[in-house]
């Protein structure tokens, strides 16, 4: 680092996202992208703004609200569209906590939670999921504290169902709680309908996975129309050309090709189901998952060892270095014949099924 920076942020802790190595041709399921092409719609509406490029795009992202409005059951007010979820998210965070206000979270859940409180000086509350890495709806119950819940949760693939997040808000009436529901299209319920039950609810959900969209960078923030108005303060203050010309009307396409949407998700969970009942079969311990990917260990190898074994093989997975979660590796659900490799490696590494 220079000797300008700040000295506030030497001690910042950056999150290391997944690693997109371009040293050789590698099975790629580390970052929980979709093993499947953006739908044809998708292509045909990006392609068609590339000409209009020298026009900034409509900063109230109108037509697209509209669109997520429709699908969603909600009125456009209750919708804000960001650079992904981790925009919505922290512009959240800017709004709904300070040095003062601090925010509650999991101890294993999405990392970058607690470098948003490093680099925005949140106190932070972290709650440890249970043993087997359960969350305790109770133990959420009147902090005082804004609070977000990832579900279902990454790196553990586990959800709760709405009914234990209206309780939270319910126990919790004078701070926002926040859902970040990133993966909740693969077998988890939404919370998008509790909005108009709790005011101090917000739902953040992104394109990323089961739309195809993470190289586009499209997210929605839901809530009543009083904490959209606040996100979109802090939005308009920081970055009020947030969404692209050519994502906005990505986005319109995406939430109108619900075929194409519906038939990737459901392979998707088909393979998982598969993969999963072939990796317990080699003896690996999973949790349930109601995601896009895998969380499991073996006892034949250690996590990290396991990790690098199969990147010299060409095999890309994550592992998580923490002390809960070492041994596991988080696997992304991919295409059939990709999970098949996977498992033909493992028997390379672990000596047979």
């Amino acid at each position: 680092m220079s000797r300008y920076l700040s000295p506030t942020l030497t001690s910042l802790k950056p999150y290391t996202p997944g690693e997109q190595p371009q040293d050789r041709s590698y099975i790629k399921l580390n970052t929980n992208e979709s093993p499947y092409p953006p739908a044809t719609a998708v292509v045909e509406a990006i392609q068609a703004e590339t000409g209009r490029l020298q026009l900034y795009p409509d900063p109230a992202c109108t037509a697209l609200r509209q669109a997520a409005a429709r699908y969603y059951g909600i009125d456009p007010d209750e919708v804000m569209a960001g650079n992904g979820s981790d925009e919505n998210l922290f512009f959240a965070l800017r709004a709904f906590c300070d040095e003062t206000h601090p925010l509650a979270h999991a101890d294993v859940t999405y990392g970058c939670y607690a470098v948003w409180c490093g680099l925005l000086h949140i106190p932070e509350d972290v709650i440890p999921l249970e043993e087997d890495f359960r969350l305790d709806p109770a133990k959420y119950y009147g902090r005082g504290e804004t609070i977000v819940i990832a579900n279902p949760n990454a790196p553990t693939g586990l959800a709760l169902p709405p009914e234990e997040i209206a309780k939270i808000a319910a126990a919790n009436s004078d701070n926002v709680v926040i859902v970040d529901e990133a993966y909740v299209d693969f077998g988890a319920e939404s919370c998008v309908p509790l909005i108009h039950s709790y005011d101090n609810l917000l739902v953040v959900q992104t394109f990323s996975k089961s739309r195809q969209m993470a190289g586009a960078r499209l997210g929605f923030a839901m809530g009543c129309k009083e904490l959209i108005a606040d996100l979109e303060r802090v939005r308009s203050s920081l970055n009020p050309y947030n969404i692209n010309r050519m994502t906005l009307a990505a986005g319109i396409a995406a939430l109108e090709s619900t075929g194409y949407f519906n038939e990737t998700r459901q392979q998707i969970c088909e393979t998982r189901a598969w993969a999963a009942e072939q990796l317990a079969r080699r003896g690996f311990e999973l949790t349930d998952s109601r995601t896009n990917f895998l969380f499991a260990r073996t006892d034949r190898m250690e996590g990290g060892a396991l990790y690098q074994a199969l990147r010299d093989k060409g095999v890309l997975v994550r592992h998580f270095s923490g002390p809960r979660t070492s041994d596991w590796l988080r696997i992304t659900v991919g295409t059939l014949e990709q999970m098949e490799i996977l498992m033909a490696r493992l028997d390379e590494i672990l000596g047979g099924p």
